[in-house]
């Protein structure tokens, strides 16, 4: 279970500026749910995936989850617990390192072992396997930098990679919004297979949602300005 409890976030406070973004906001996500966040511009939509993520800190107010209370905690200690999807995919992948590599990063997420205990036979095995899923042929190249891969191979090598390592939240940030319509749908269609065999909790930012309820524990919230 993940808990938002009264989160107040105000920005340039004191100033006439001032700004809030966010007034004693609740919210519950169960385990098993796919939640997404709905709102007009400037209801503050980024502003609680960001509190969520640790990139912003809130006036008051609580983040738990299962019953441990991360409000302050830092948003690299939070990967313990949150694995995230940026709307920019270069920002997910390290574009420098091969796919096996960036793989390794990902499944070594949260564990005091790091790149060298995660580069093994047996997980590269491992991640043939789950590049498979993808429908893109990347199993076959995983020794390919990823730089050199496309915006939408790339997305989905991230989103992949925020489900290697147990997370108790996944969190997307518009994670489709940056593609193009077709390779959106992919995405969108990955996402879902994830969803449902990895059994994952999700909070979503809003994107397109006709073709992606059926069949999914779903439930949508609504932000009011």
């Amino acid at each position: 279970m993940i808990r938002l409890e009264n989160i107040s976030v105000t920005f340039a406070k004191n100033t006439p500026l001032e700004h809030r973004a966010l007034d004693s906001l609740n919210l519950d996500i169960k385990q098993g749910e796919f939640v997404t966040v709905i709102g007009n511009n400037g209801a503050g939509k980024s502003t609680l995936q960001a509190v969520v993520a640790g990139n912003v800190t809130p006036d008051s107010g609580s983040i738990i989850i299962d019953g441990k209370d991360i409000s302050f905690t830092s948003v690299v200690k939070r990967t313990e617990y949150i694995a995230r999807v940026f709307q920019d995919p270069r920002l997910g992948t390290c574009e420098q390192l091969t796919i096996e590599e960036n793989m390794s990063l990902a499944f070594s997420r949260g564990k005091k072992r790091g790149l060298s205990f995660a580069l093994s036979p047996d997980n590269r095995k491992y991640f043939q396997d789950k590049l498979s899923i993808l429908g893109m042929g990347l199993e076959n190249r995983i020794n390919t930098i990823v730089g050199t891969l496309s915006g939408g191979q790339r997305q989905a090598l991230s989103l992949l990679m925020a489900t290697l390592s147990p997370a108790k939240l996944l969190l997307l940030d518009e994670h489709t919004a940056a593609l193009d319509p077709k390779m959106a749908e992919g995405i969108m269609q990955i996402t879902k297979k994830l969803y449902i065999e990895n059994k994952l909790t999700v909070y979503s930012g809003p994107f397109c949602l006709d073709k992606f309820l059926h069949n999914l524990r779903y439930k949508i919230s609504i932000l009011c300005c």
